[in-house]
């Protein structure tokens, strides 16, 4: 059964940081309002819901300093073979550390701590959230 994350505004002002087990880290921005950055972290609990096995411990902001041209340059040239428009004017990354499930399956090692992995998404003047990249 697949839990379902979502994060509206209001629950993210009353939260304790937390969703499930995991600690929620929304930071600061200058760039982003709140609600623009929970939305941006609901897409990525839905993809890390399909991780079967894998437990969230902390999911974080990066910061307003990833939101440069070289970055947003780098994500409309992944938009294309995902069958999406390369028109993205902004992006964030969020920074998750996890834990991988007791036995080995596809690029995880077993049991294993997995620290500082990078969450990339881009969006357009459609105001959506695409995420695009995952990883090391």
């Amino acid at each position: 059964m697949m839990k379902r994350f979502l994060i509206s505004t209001a629950l993210m002002l009353m939260m304790l940081s937390t969703v499930e087990a995991a600690t929620i880290e929304l930071g600061t921005s200058k760039i982003y309002l709140m609600s623009e950055r929970a939305s941006a972290i609901e897409k990525i609990l839905i993809e890390f819901e399909r991780w079967d096995g894998c437990e969230l411990h902390s999911l974080r902001y990066a910061g307003d300093q990833c939101n440069t041209q070289e970055n947003i340059d780098w994500l409309n040239q992944l938009a294309e073979p995902r069958g999406l428009e390369p028109t993205f004017d902004r992006c964030i990354e969020f920074i998750s550390d996890f834990h991988s499930p007791k036995e080995a399956y596809g690029a995880w090692a077993a049991d294993s701590e997995y620290k500082d992995w990078q969450w990339w998404l881009a969006r357009d003047s459609d105001g959506e959230w695409h995420l695009l990249t995952w990883g090391y």
